[in-house]
């Protein structure tokens, strides 16, 4: 998730990883009151489901079940009552406490802007919007729905409000569920998940405790829970997926590494400077690569952090520019992609560090994907002339890409792959996101590949790769090398059930595994016919792809303009990458 404003960083003297830090002072987002104004229309309108859900419950669907054996439940819940089940039910009962939850909004908010580096406004504001959009809304609720507490023994003295919904729960689910979405985007390594799995179970264990203490019935707090959820939903999509707030028009992208210098001098010649994303790299991933890279040779490195305006691009131009010795690049395929634009024919070695959800080139290297192992992997290696791809098209600026481009239901599942799903799930996130762009219709299309005449061709999606093989291990392009000078081409039209099977089919199975061809290659029927064939493969040195309509397009996963026009050529050997002995 995008920090909501850029500042420049600074080398420290002793090369240690720092910034100069240009003061706390928020400066307020372009694009705030489009976001508020969202944030709440759509409260209201959580307000509103909420409110009718309890008075649907209190009414007409009361003689319904599960209503009609909620009395049973907090009857059992009153009969399995211990000392030691009290005990520990008032400890989870005040998990969810106002005053609890307040402390602990107010602490974690605190320690957002006040510990990172760089104060995390954007988490900040999405912690303390959804905890109190959420009462908010639970005051609404309990003064238009009034249901009686539960007809047993209650551990704890009630509240003057309804019983529905459980104010406990819902500001356990908003505060814990909060914490937790920030846990698994920020958090890297093993504890990422299970400090994230634990802190969604605090809502669980607070609804639970809340049932057996006698204050609610069981609508009541899975109430609290939905109620929860939509706040953290509605705050989340406007502050992080819609791309509504950017960054502040004060904010100060980071051009040349010669800003890292703190007295404002160029960095010294030879020097290794990595180039980082922060939004996947934390300062303890960061100390960790300074030590591997010191263990390695390097001293004092320079860390240079991107931003929402410049990716890496300025970053890495910086670096080659200030005669580095070295570029390390720790982020995903995008922050790759923008360092390697700026790398293209310089010579300068890059070491790859995935940091991301795809990490398609490091994966088709062969690289380790802990980004530690990663680094001392190609610090042990040697140097390797790798290709890169360059694209130009209508409304896109010309440009390198290190692993895929493409148009169709490939970019549609970079458009709608969630920012948050990606972090949560990391890449099944796309697989979920390529679900709903099935939908996707089919385009009409021109292919002209060097001096052959052109093509014409439908299709679902058209990729063009430097690589071949894309997350979960699935194949695409089984010809395609990072070395050979060429580059691939996918065509992939598939008509009915039988027409995806069929691709499916010649996809998993790795496209029969075919040799690297000399020149143009397709599959054809015998009679040459090829409407009824729903995979075509190519490689090639030049090809300009036509649309006869605008088309959704995505450069190494990040999605770029729409447009019809989409040129691509190889730059053979444009890129000096470490790759480890028998890396390729």
């Amino acid at each position: 998730m995008p920090t909501a404003a850029a500042e420049r960083p600074a080398e420290l003297p002793d090369g240690q990883i720092g910034a100069a830090r240009s003061g706390r002072s928020f400066a307020l987002p372009r694009g705030t009151g489009r976001a508020a104004a969202r944030i709440a229309s759509l409260t209201v309108c959580q307000g509103a489901l909420m409110v009718g859900l309890g008075l649907l419950i209190t009414g007409p669907a009361r003689g319904l079940w599960p209503m009609t054996v909620e009395d049973e439940v907090d009857e059992g819940f009153e009969h399995a009552r211990t000392g030691t089940l009290n005990t520990l039910s008032f400890l989870g009962s005040e998990a969810g406490n106002t005053l609890t939850v307040i402390a602990v909004t107010v602490l974690a908010s605190t320690g957002l802007v006040l510990l990172p580096r760089l104060p995390m406004w954007r988490q900040t504001a999405f912690l303390a919007v959804a905890v109190s959009l959420q009462s908010l809304v639970f005051l609404v609720i309990t003064e238009s729905v009034d249901r009686h507490r539960p007809e047993v023994h209650r551990l704890d003295a009630s509240p003057p409000t309804s019983s529905y919904t459980s104010g406990h729960t819902g500001a356990a689910a908003a505060l814990y569920g909060g914490l937790a979405v920030l846990a698994l985007s920020r958090l890297r390594g093993p504890w990422r998940r299970i400090v994230g799995g634990l802190l969604l179970l605090v809502p669980v264990m607070v609804a639970v405790a809340r049932l057996y203490r006698g204050m609610h019935h069981p609508t009541d707090v899975i109430g609290g829970l939905v109620n929860g959820g939509l706040s953290l939903l509605i705050v989340g999509r406007a502050l992080f997926t819609d791309g509504a707030v950017t960054a502040p028009v004060g904010a100060n992208p980071m051009t040349s590494v010669a800003d890292a210098g703190a007295d404002g001098h160029a960095t010294a010649p030879g020097r290794t400077v990595v180039v980082f994303n922060p939004t996947v790299t934390g300062e303890a991933d960061c100390e960790a690569l300074r030590e591997v890279l010191e263990r390695h040779g390097h001293p004092a490195p320079v860390f240079v952090e991107t931003t929402a305006e410049d990716p890496g691009t300025g970053q890495t131009a910086g670096a080659v520019r200030d005669r580095a010795r070295l570029v390390v690049v720790c982020g995903g395929d995008g922050t790759l992609r923008a360092a390697a634009d700026a790398l293209a024919g310089s010579g300068v070695p890059l070491a790859v560090v995935p940091c991301g959800t795809g990490n398609l080139l490091a994966r088709n290297l062969g690289l380790p994907l802990s980004p530690t192992e990663a680094l001392a992997a190609a610090l042990r290696g040697a140097p390797h002339r790798l290709d890169l791809g360059r694209v130009e098209g209508d409304g896109l600026t010309a440009t390198h890409f290190a692993a895929m481009s493409g148009a169709g239901l490939d970019a549609e599942i970079m458009e709608h792959t969630d920012d948050r799903a990606k972090s949560v799930l990391g890449w099944p996130a796309y697989v979920l996101a390529g679900v709903g762009a099935l939908r996707t219709p089919r385009m009409r299309l021109s292919v002209r590949l060097d001096d052959a005449p052109a093509l014409r061709r439908t299709a679902r999606m058209v990729l063009v790769g430097n690589v071949g093989t894309v997350q979960g291990g699935t194949t695409l392009l089984p010809a395609a090398r990072p070395d050979d000078g060429l580059l691939d081409l996918l065509i992939l039209d598939p008509r009915g059930v039988g027409g995806w099977v069929r691709a499916l089919a010649t996809l998993l199975r790795g496209g029969a595994k075919r040799p690297r061809p000399s020149d143009v290659d397709t599959l054809t029927t015998r009679d040459g016919d090829r409407s009824g064939i729903p995979v075509e493969f190519f490689t090639f040195r030049r090809a300009e792809l036509t649309f006869d309509s605008t088309q959704s397009r995505e450069l190494d996963g990040d999605p770029v303009a729409p447009g019809r026009r989409f040129t691509a050529e190889v730059r053979p050997g444009a890129l000096t990458v470490l790759l480890p002995a028998g890396g390729e």
